[in-house]
C-alpha cells in the first residue's frame, strides 16, 4: 500500500513539474487546494493508464521498439499522457494537454522527474 502511495505522489510531482514547465499542459481550479486534489486525481488516472494500457501497447509495438532502438517509447509515453488528458476530461477534471508534440515533451519531462523521485523516495510495501 505504501508503494502505491509513493508512486502516486511521484506521478503527481512529475505531472506538477510538467505543468509548471510547459504552457500547453494546463491544470485549472479555483483554489490551491482544489488544484492539489485535481493533481492527485490526475496522477491516479495517469498511474492507472500506465498500469493497464501501457504494457499492452508496448507488447503490440515490440517490433517498432526493436526497429527504433526504443525511441518509440517517447511516442507511447505521449499517447499515455494524451489518454490521461482525455480521461480527465471525461471525469470532469480540469487537466488538459494541448497537442501531440506537447505530449511528447511532457512525457519526457514526466519520465525523467518520476524516475528521479522514485530514486529519492522510499520503495517499501
Amino acid at each position: 500500500m505504501m508503494n502505491f502511495v509513493v508512486k502516486t505522489l511521484a506521478n503527481a510531482g512529475a505531472l506538477g513539474v510538467a505543468i509548471w514547465l510547459l504552457q500547453d499542459i494546463t491544470l485549472t481550479g479555483e483554489s490551491t487546494g482544489k488544484k492539489a486534489l485535481t493533481l492527485i486525481l490526475v496522477a491516479l488516472v495517469f498511474g492507472l493508464v500506465n498500469f493497464l494500457v501501457k504494457p499492452i501497447v508496448k507488447l503490440l509495438t515490440l517490433p517498432l521498439f526493436i526497429l527504433t532502438l526504443g525511441l518509440i517509447t517517447l511516442v507511447i509515453n505521449a499517447l499515455m499522457l494524451l489518454l490521461t488528458s482525455w480521461l480527465a476530461d471525461k471525469f470532469d477534471l480540469s487537466f488538459h494537454v494541448e497537442g501531440f508534440w506537447t505530449a511528447v515533451l511532457g512525457g519526457l519531462i514526466i519520465s525523467v522527474v518520476s524516475w528521479a523521485l522514485n530514486v529519492v523516495l522510499p520503495d517499501s510495501d
